[in-house]
């Protein structure tokens, strides 16, 4: 993501969330001024942003602020797309488990974070401010072990079945 993105950003951010989304400020500051954030965007070929996702990567852990795709662009894979720059990020920059929270009635995100070996170890209740709606806290094990290793490259072969991937 650059600074160019972030108009885009921030309509998706909208077409999304509605009037609880984050403002423009927050994704300048994000670019600008958090060392530990690291943003992607997709893009369709023509070079129209259609999705984001952000994180805050300290440490070993890596935390899902946020990803959202263009209602007009969904069920896609595109999200799915935007979760495997993540992770690959995470993989180059030795990080070793990813978090998030996700709406408890997204059943759709909670599935897609499940494919990928996220489970949910607890919720933070009312969570949301725009409805009061209770988080799931979803973590994956170690993404270097194994097992996690295997299902994302069985997932990644497979997305790279059905969408195309720039690195």
């Amino acid at each position: 993501m650059t600074r160019n993105d972030i108009e885009p950003v921030v309509a998706i951010e909208e077409a999304s969330y509605g009037k609880h989304h984050w403002s423009k400020e927050a994704f300048y500051n994000e670019l600008a001024a958090n060392d530990v954030a690291h943003y992607f965007c997709a893009e369709t070929q023509d070079g129209q942003v259609v999705g984001y996702i952000g994180t805050w990567q300290i440490l070993e852990e890596a935390h899902i602020t946020n990803i959202s795709v263009n209602p007009d662009f969904r069920r896609k894979h595109i999200g799915e797309a935007l979760l495997h720059h993540a992770i690959e990020s995470c993989y180059k920059n030795e990080i070793k488990y990813i978090t998030l929270e996700v709406r408890v009635s997204n059943e759709k995100a909670v599935s897609l974070y499940e494919k990928y070996g996220f489970k949910s170890l607890g919720t933070r209740k009312q969570y949301y401010q725009d409805n009061n709606e209770d988080a799931l806290i979803m973590w994956t094990e170690n993404i270097f072990y194994d097992k996690f290793k295997t299902l994302y490259n069985k997932n990644i072969e497979n997305l790279k079945k059905v969408i195309t991937i720039n690195e």
